[in-house]
């Protein structure tokens, strides 16, 4: 049997579910469309300051994010609001088929990593709180090269870290924007269709789809079976 490849995660929606903060934003903001837009949003700009050559952590991007919105609608975001907005970020439960699926694919002899944009500290808070930090061999943060995804750099890091070529590598992520990255640095990736993530028809396309965590893992094994 061929060696399988690392299967590095994306961490926020991918794993964690990031519905769980619509209350938050909705109280905050009256509109149910107000997380998704953050969150949209804490991409964009955290792309947008990686590309102009401006590190600063995903935590304060998000926080900057939520100021503006706020400004744009004339409302006020006091420190209780940014003290959920943390919290709530920070214990976002384990999708229903993540653990699962995660035992899986090390079952099959696959060895798992995380890759996130969050803070180390962030993701070990997120991984250990919803119990399934154990599943996974070594957590890597962007923080720790100071280029957010899907920047070259921020895979290039892992390469390095693990000791591998691209080809030895394959991400899992909800996001287009990431598995695009991934793929255009020369790993293998596997997109899930979370709520309100589909495959883009344009760039690198990823080599698996699927509707959720547990239809991955089950074509990433198949892939790699011979």
């Amino acid at each position: 049997m061929a060696t399988p490849p690392l299967v590095v995660f994306d961490v926020n929606e991918t794993l964690l579910d990031l519905q769980t903060m619509q209350p938050t934003f909705e109280r905050i903001f009256g509109e149910k469309s107000a997380m998704r837009f953050w969150f949209a949003n804490l991409i964009l700009y955290s792309a947008a300051l990686t590309v102009a050559g401006c590190y600063v952590p995903f935590t304060e991007i998000g926080s900057a994010v939520m100021t503006m919105m706020a400004n744009t609608r004339g409302l006020k975001i006091d420190d209780a609001d940014r003290k959920e907005l943390t919290e709530k970020f920070s214990t976002m439960p384990p999708h229903p088929d993540v653990a699962a699926a995660l035992r899986k694919l090390r079952d099959a002899g696959f060895r798992l990593f995380t890759l996130t944009d969050n803070l180390l500290e962030v993701q070990t808070r997120q991984l250990e709180q919803g119990g399934i930090s154990d599943l996974f061999e070594r957590r890597f943060s962007a923080d720790g090269v100071k280029h957010h995804k899907p920047s070259r750099q921020a895979y290039a890091y892992v390469e390095r870290e693990l000791g591998v070529e691209p080809s030895q590598l394959c991400l899992i992520a909800s996001h287009t924007w990431d598995t695009l990255g991934a793929v255009a640095a020369g790993w293998e990736a596997a997109l899930v269709k979370r709520a309100g993530n589909d495959v883009l028809q344009v760039g690198p396309q990823p080599q698996i789809v699927g509707d959720d965590l547990d239809d991955v893992a089950d074509q990433l094994i198949a892939r790699h079976e011979a």
